[in-house]
């Protein structure tokens, strides 16, 4: 698979996060193109005009699912969450890409602990939780013609409704092993090897997640982007 069309959702709060993921995703997959999902672009450009949700905790809860009506329901496209590192070459990814299924993600049985991530956003429980973190898309299934911008912005479709794939038939989800969406403090040494490393609950761009585990990988792809030691001052816990 030659074109890898890989999409990160964007948020101004964690811009920093963005550009460690993006220089992770080429430095590692040079033919990759990397578009990340920004709310206010889609929303100059009519393709996304959906109310604030009180429940999203990220700028780009929804438009994730904008992908398929992107690409222009063409080919095999990958979203990722900004709070991801690569440390392969993504085109290992693509390789497993199966035409029967509509998405292929990470079946986490996954309950967080802490009732808040990030910067003291909300952190909410549901039935396949961080299965839509990382979601590699067959654009042109037919079960996927029917996330249209027009469904994306349908206010009586909340949260769980696109999360839990509920547009889609158990069966036309495939599965993906969980080193494709390592989640920080859910898996440990000896589960694997993480391929992409998910900074689910906050990574150490926010104070309170600046030493846990993992985040040196993290700090060491920073200094290869910005050519300086990771010392950022709100990182730091007082």
């Amino acid at each position: 698979m030659n074109d890898l069309k890989i999409y990160v959702g964007y948020d101004p709060r964690e811009d920093l996060a963005y550009e460690v993921c993006r220089h992770s995703i080429l430095t590692r997959t040079p033919e990759a193109t990397v578009y990340p999902i920004k709310k206010t672009l889609l929303e100059k450009t009519g393709w996304y005009y959906r109310p604030v949700d009180r429940l999203a905790s990220t700028e780009f809860t929804f438009t994730r699912f904008l992908v398929p009506a992107l690409t222009h329901y063409r080919g095999w496209a990958l979203f990722i969450d900004c709070d991801t590192l690569a440390t392969t070459d993504l085109s290992e990814l693509f390789n497993q890409a199966d035409d029967k299924y509509a998405v292929m993600v990470v079946k986490h049985n996954f309950h967080p602990l802490n009732q808040t991530k990030m910067d003291g956003k909300i952190q909410t429980t549901y039935p396949r939780k961080n299965w839509s973190s990382v979601m590699l898309f067959n654009c042109e299934h037919p079960s996927n013609k029917v996330l249209s911008k027009e469904l994306i912005n349908d206010t009586s479709k909340d949260g769980a409704y696109f999360h839990r794939f509920s547009w889609l038939q158990d069966e036309e989800i495939g599965e993906l092993h969980h080193e494709w969406n390592w989640l920080v403090g859910h898996y440990h040494n000896g589960d694997g090897n993480p391929k992409l490393i998910h900074f689910t609950e906050g990574g150490p761009w926010f104070k309170n997640y600046f030493n846990q585990d993992l985040s040196d990988v993290w700090k060491d792809e920073y200094e290869k982007l910005m050519e300086r030691p990771f010392l950022i001052d709100y990182t730091v816990d007082k």
